[in-house]
């Protein structure tokens, strides 16, 4: 094997490690977004099933203020 090709490798396996890392760090980022969201979704949820003075029920039972 030639230098030349040998440092070609040495700088795609580089290149392949760095872009490995980023992923990684990307997947992790978004797996946090994921668990926000499925808290927040799970909060949202029990809110409604309880029917909470800020739900939604609250809301549709008020009559508008021009009657």
């Amino acid at each position: 094997m030639t230098e030349k090709r040998l440092m070609d490798i040495e700088l795609k396996v580089l290149a392949q490690e760095d872009l490995t890392q980023e992923l990684s760090d990307i997947i992790y980022r978004q797996q946090k977004q994921i668990d926000e969201l499925r808290a927040t979704c799970a909060s949202l949820a029990k809110r409604m099933g309880t029917g909470d003075a800020d739900g939604a029920d609250a809301y549709t039972q008020e009559r508008p203020p021009h009657y």
